[in-house]
């Protein structure tokens, strides 16, 4: 026995020294991750195969550094173009399965807004339709467990905000579990959207929210006054204000880290200057992101073996990231206590 438990600690040690360890092969939660901006090429080229490989990088890939989060997001646009009918948004959703599979993710948050898929004729209700039952599909295909966050945008109107949030009327126990607020948070003021969030919380919908990414604190603040979500998109701006820092403690916030695609957006120079360092010594409950696996062209695994050589995180780290997320996931307490359970085992062993 005693010989076993040195063998374990001698091969995790060598891991460690090494920078080997196997992240991909580790299962993982993932939180905050975008359907539309996460196409492979593969399906990309199912859904128009006149797009070259080359066109693809181009077009559907940003380069590792963007003027700003605006211009990050105009490769979301090419995505969005591919999903525009039902097949569509069933394929794109399956190519997602299959790449959270291939990453071990084992329980995932998709989101995506429903009104910018109806371009083609189909309703908000029929793009939901249509995602849900996909999301079926890829769970019993691959195994991965998903929930659906259905997104307004910030430049959206008070009526097309309270149109997504009513599409919840149609969706009770099925795959869609929360509410959101995403896109660029400059330069477009929250007033449209707080009737949305009132109704989301008076009918018992879970809310996260895009902040302090694009802007600085004061972003969360209001976001979190106005809007009261149990999580934030990125947030990493909190650190700003100790003050906040204290709010988002004092009421459990769980903040969605997106590290690679915070240094694309300009957030922070470069990864080595990135605060997840700060964020996880605070005490903040947090998770580790890809954000958009096709834009940011990074999957989870990729993010831990970053953060393993940039701030010497290890296994420990990733697990209590992990479980922070599992804990503040929108699913029930009893697959929160399987996940849990595997993700233990597997970071232990």
């Amino acid at each position: 026995m005693r010989f076993l438990l040195f063998f374990s600690l001698f091969v995790l040690n060598m891991e460690r020294s090494s920078g080997q360890i196997s992240y991909d092969k580790l299962p993982k939660v993932e939180l905050h991750l975008h359907l539309d901006c996460s196409l492979s090429f593969d399906v990309v080229k199912k859904l128009n195969p006149a797009i070259s490989f080359e066109v693809y990088r181009k077009d559907f890939v940003a380069p590792l550094k963007c003027p700003s989060l605006a211009d990050y997001i105009t490769r979301a646009t090419k995505g969005v173009e591919l999903m525009q009918t039902k097949e569509q948004l069933r394929l794109v959703t399956l190519d997602l399965f299959d790449q959270l599979r291939a990453d071990n993710v084992i329980y995932a948050e998709i989101r995506f807004a429903p009104l910018i898929h109806v371009a083609q004729g189909l309703s908000g209700e029929e793009v939901v339709r249509a995602v849900n039952d996909a999301v079926v599909e890829g769970i019993k295909k691959t195994g991965v467990e998903a929930g659906i966050i259905l997104c307004t945008l910030r430049h959206f109107s008070e009526a097309q905000s309270m149109a997504t949030v009513h599409l919840f009327d149609k969706f009770k126990n099925s795959h869609v579990v929360g509410f959101d607020i995403a896109a660029d948070e400059a330069g477009f003021p929250i007033t449209n959207h707080i009737k949305a969030f009132d109704y989301a919380h008076a009918h018992g919908i879970s809310c996260t929210a895009h902040a302090g990414e694009a802007k600085g604190p004061e972003s969360v603040r209001e976001t979190l006054q106005f809007f009261r979500p149990a999580r934030i998109g990125h947030g990493v701006r909190s650190m700003e204000d100790a003050a906040l820092i204290k709010l988002l403690k004092d009421n459990d916030i769980h903040l969605e880290v997106c590290p690679t695609s915070n240094v694309q957006t300009n957030v922070f120079d470069k990864i080595e200057s990135h605060n997840i360092n700060r964020i996880y010594n605070s005490g903040l409950s947090m998770s580790v992101n890809t954000d958009a696996r096709t834009i940011s062209d990074v999957t989870l695994a990729k993010e831990y073996a970053t953060l393993e050589k940039k701030f010497n995180w290890d296994k420990e780290h990733f697990l209590k990231c992990n479980l922070e997320a599992i804990g503040h996931a929108f699913t029930s307490k009893e697959k929160k206590v399987i996940i849990r359970e595997k993700l233990i085992k597997a970071y232990k062993e």
